[in-house]
């Protein structure tokens, strides 16, 4: 806890510091973007943590520019209720420098591993434990490694990335391999990948997962489909298919239904085979007008393998640190 508040204590001070330089020098804006997140919860049912009052997650996220050309990320988990006790780097989501030139982009550090699945791209504040596939719930995401990205057009997106294996459980040289392509059209955009994931010299598990996302009026709409195969499963005998349509009401409300089935062929992944049938919907409410820093949600779940049957209704909320020194030193960005 020591030193948590030395952590805080300097990171306060650096950018007070910055914020005090920007009035006199504003050609970048090098003051990083820096808060904490927070979501607790009260849940009612068969799953875990019903019948009482937990926080979910607390999370520093830093965001900034060193220079025009590189950026850096920072999000690390300060406490959870999934993830257990975590220290050092294990508890860190992501930690990444990124350095842009033309159409192209590198980035190193410890991050995301591609997933061509909406449902997997969501930030854990913004997805409910109890909703998400098996998969998901199981999978070892964040790893160290690097990621070259190609920018073709405006809202295209060509990736590929080399990282740690999540199946190497520390056993060195086992790496992962992914090719993805994003794009975006005005009712439609894609998040594809192509996966190999080491799990043993010349063993791979290899994966083909298809995000879709579809925008129609006040409705967004995500089709995702991943198949998972290696010696043990075909591609068809492990398989995800999450379809999750959403309405908005203005900037105040969002609607959500969840359905989604799995067929869990390799035992490794999850304890043990069979199918899983996920359902559930809810709706977050934003009391603030002119942000979202403040969501109220109230969430109904099935799930036959993470709980059975949960309801849960809780509070996330952004604490703002960049934004509230600003407010007190009276800096504003170019």
């Amino acid at each position: 806890m020591k030193k948590l508040f030395v952590f805080l204590g300097i990171a306060f001070s650096a950018i007070s510091s910055a914020v005090s330089a920007q009035e006199v020098e504003s050609t970048t804006d090098y003051i990083p973007d820096v808060s904490f997140d927070m979501r607790g919860s009260y849940r009612t049912g068969s799953g875990y943590g019903a019948g009482r009052f937990s926080g979910d997650d607390l999370n520093i996220d830093i965001n900034g520019y060193i220079s025009p050309q590189f950026s850096y990320s920072f999000n690390h988990r300060i406490a959870s209720s999934y993830y257990g006790e975590a220290s050092g780097f294990d508890a860190t989501n992501w930690l990444t420098l990124t350095y842009e030139i033309g159409d192209f982009a590198f980035t190193a550090g410890k991050d995301a591993l591609l997933m061509g699945s909406f449902e997997y791209d969501a930030y854990d504040l913004d997805a409910y434990y109890e909703m998400n596939s098996a998969f998901y719930n199981m999978f070892d995401c964040w790893q160290w490694g690097a990621t070259a990205a190609w920018y073709p057009a405006e809202t295209h997106e060509v990736l590929f990335q080399f990282a740690n294996s999540p199946y190497s459980y520390g056993e060195p040289s086992l790496f992962s391999y992914a090719a993805g392509w994003r794009g975006a059209w005005d009712i439609y955009e894609s998040y594809w990948t192509a996966n190999l994931w080491q799990t043993a010299p010349g063993e791979y598990i290899k994966a083909v997962s298809l995000g879709n996302r579809f925008y129609l009026g006040g409705f967004t709409i995500d089709l995702d489909l991943a198949a998972r195969a290696d010696a043990q499963a075909g591609l068809l005998d492990d398989v995800s298919l999450m379809f999750s349509p959403a309405y908005e009401f203005g900037e105040w409300g969002r609607a959500f239904v969840k359905v989604g089935w799995e067929r869990m062929g390799n035992e490794e992944y999850y304890g043990y085979t069979g199918d899983n049938i996920i359902c559930g919907g809810g709706f977050e409410y934003f009391p603030l007008k002119d942000n979202k820093d403040i969501r109220i949600h109230a969430v109904y779940t099935h799930n036959d393998y993470t709980c059975g049957d949960l309801f849960s209704i809780g509070l996330t909320w952004k604490m703002a640190v960049t934004g509230t020194l600003k407010n007190i030193f009276g800096a504003t960005r170019d």
